[in-house]
């Protein structure tokens, strides 16, 4: 287990980060509470180029997907990490600062949750890293947990009131009985083969499947643990939290339940399915993932038709996505899963960039919800009118932006492997999701402007963000050749990896 540690400098070194931000979130000295966003987004991009460097670690030291895999994994959530502290910049403890700066109340630090706030950002976000780096059961189960109870909390600090609260109670719920599916699972593939071991279960899962076939113990076991995880993703039939709890919580948290709770989930998905058998899974777990991958995007867009509410609206696009990636998981190791790991960089930054122009904006103190408030953007708001033009247009997958291009090459792996009829119900999905992707696109361009105005928020990294995302969006599907290549490098060596 020691030489593991090698492995793992990039998760310790933002542990130890999460404690010092929680300290330093009690400074008297407003400057230093000021520093806590910037000092955890640069944290989380020295993280980003420490895992990356993970890539030429020796097997023992990795964990049971292969090291150059692991490491693309880790280094993408620790980038958008860093995105999306810089998003939640000055959301946090607004209130509170505001009166002190005022005068009209001292600081006291047991009213302040800003450091708490980042370094429960910094626990999710190594949570989720772990993920990449799991070796057995427990190590699994764990760090799946490490990604989701800080986010919980994250809810309820993110937007004072009874709305946050809310939010914060069905997550929770949900969450809980989602843990007891997957733990469950957990408890029956252990019982079906003995071991904790990844690498060892999945030697005997291709071993009896060879001879006698897999027993139903252990199906059974991978069928419940692939559903527990789908919570994570948001998908069916465990998505019914996603659009309250994104209307609840602030846009910063909604933006970060948006990407690492579902990198994580698309992560373990990945460690199952290897385990289950990689490019030989015993039908019945490709019945299941296929089965949630048609109803998960089916009801996420059938959802986000109906919306008045950006936040629910995009709520129901990120649950239709989780189909998407669905779709690239069942397309096995390799191809399949290189498309889906770009993807999940796109959608992270994607998805990111929508509520990057909402935190951006706000009226009379209270951040903009509606889809009538985005309207006539591109005169009051330019940058942000056309950044969210740029991510809704990728998102909904218009060429050349680079939505475009993630989602061709996710839909053809899917065909080269033989889901042809997924394939298809995925394209009729995308033409109806084209309808509120086009209606978020004609707002700030044709919408009438509301009655009362938006004015931009006061932090201005959230509209930075945006723009800066949107700029990506249009340019790199003209640069990403490199980007697919190292993908699909780090996607071929996707074998399991022995003597952890």
């Amino acid at each position: 287990m020691v030489e593991r540690l090698d492995g793992l400098v990039p998760e310790m070194m933002l542990l130890a980060l999460a404690v010092v931000v929680a300290v330093l979130g009690l400074s008297k000295a407003s400057s230093i509470r000021r520093a806590v966003p910037l000092l955890t987004a640069g944290g989380l991009f020295v993280a980003a180029w420490l895992a990356w460097g993970g890539k030429d670690l020796p097997p023992e030291s990795a964990g049971f997907l292969a090291p150059s895999l692991a490491a693309s994994l880790r280094t993408m959530i620790a980038a958008v990490g860093g995105v999306l502290a810089l998003v939640a910049s000055g959301t946090v403890d607004r209130r509170l600062e505001h009166d002190v700066e005022s005068g009209r109340m001292p600081f006291e630090p047991l009213r302040a949750s800003r450091g708490e706030f980042y370094a429960f950002m910094l626990l999710s976000i190594t949570g989720a890293m772990l993920v990449a780096s799991a070796s057995d059961l427990i190590w699994l189960f764990l760090a799946l947990e490490l990604t989701s109870l800080p986010t919980y909390v994250m809810v309820v600090m993110g937007r004072a009131g009874r709305r946050g609260a809310e939010a914060s109670v069905k997550y929770f719920f949900l969450g809980a009985m989602a843990t007891a599916i997957f733990l469950y699972g957990f408890a029956l593939v252990y019982g079906g083969t003995g071991s904790m071991q990844l690498a060892d279960i999945a030697e005997i899962v291709a071993s009896r499947r060879n001879l006698e076939g897999l027993d139903m113990v252990t199906t059974a076991g991978f069928l419940l643990a692939l559903l527990g995880v789908g919570y994570k993703l948001a998908a069916a039939p465990l998505h019914l939290y996603a659009m309250d709890v994104y209307e609840g919580a602030s846009a910063s948290v909604t933006a970060f339940l948006g990407f690492v709770p579902k990198a994580a989930g698309t992560i373990a998905f990945m460690v199952l399915l290897q385990t289950a058998g990689g490019e030989s899974l015993p039908a019945m777990v490709v019945t299941l993932v296929w089965m949630l991958a048609v109803l998960t995007m089916s009801l996420g867009n059938m959802a986000a038709l109906q919306q008045t509410s950006a936040k629910r609206l995009f709520g129901g696009s990120s649950i239709a996505h989780s189909g998407y990636l669905l779709i690239g998981l069942l397309a096995g190791p390799g191809e399949g899963w290189a498309a889906t790991t770009f993807y999940l960089l796109v959608y992270g930054l994607m998805n990111t960039g929508v509520f990057a122009v909402l935190a951006a904006l706000e009226r009379r103190g209270s951040e903009v919800e509606q889809v009538s408030d985005l309207g006539a953007l591109r005169h009051h708001h330019p940058g942000l009118g056309w950044s969210l033009v740029a991510c809704s247009g990728s998102l909904m997958g218009f060429p050349p932006l680079l939505g475009f291009v993630a989602k061709v090459w996710l839909f053809l792996a899917a065909v080269q492997s033989g889901h042809i009829a997924l394939v298809v119900i995925a394209a009729i999905n995308s033409a109806a999701g084209a309808w509120y992707y086009l209606r978020m696109m004609g707002m700030p361009l044709l919408g009438a402007a509301p009655s009362e105005p938006v004015e931009a928020a006061p932090s201005p990294w959230p509209a930075r963000v945006a723009m800066v995302i949107g700029v990506l969006l249009l340019v790199v599907p003209f640069f990403a050749d490199d980007l697919m290549v190292q993908t699909r490098e780090a996607a071929a060596a996707a074998v399991m990896v022995l003597g952890n």
